[in-house]
């Protein structure tokens, strides 16, 4: 059983800055690749960042630079440093992981960019 519960969320002026967090809540806690999500208003859900239990990361090319996904496993927490943020990237974030094939989602983390 994996439960993820994003936070940090909020509203930002454009060309702001926000910090998304993940909590993980596993038992037995395993360090798998995990990753962030977003998805706009009537737009599907599309792939921000990954990082593996490496700690090699992933990004969306349109993101490269901006944003920075990270992980603390003392804490087994997943982050994503949102630099520079657009109008146009206010959506819900969502991290996710996966387990013996399937994929778990937190519930999400609702991301507004607007001055």
């Amino acid at each position: 059983q994996v439960q993820l519960v994003e936070s940090g969320g909020g509203l930002v002026q454009p060309g702001g800055s926000l910090r998304l967090s993940c909590a993980v809540a596993e038992t037995p806690f395993r360090l798998n690749e995990m990753g962030w999500y977003r998805q706009a208003p009537g737009k599907e859900r599309e792939f921000v960042a990954s990082i593996t239990s490496y700690g090699r990361t992933n990004y969306a090319d349109s993101l490269k630079g901006r944003f920075t996904i990270s992980r603390d496993t003392v804490k087994n927490t997943l982050y994503l440093q949102m630099n520079s943020l657009k109008p146009e990237e206010m959506a819900v974030y969502y991290c996710t992981t996966g387990r013996g094939g399937a994929a778990y989602w937190g519930q999400g983390a609702q991301v507004t960019v607007s001055s």
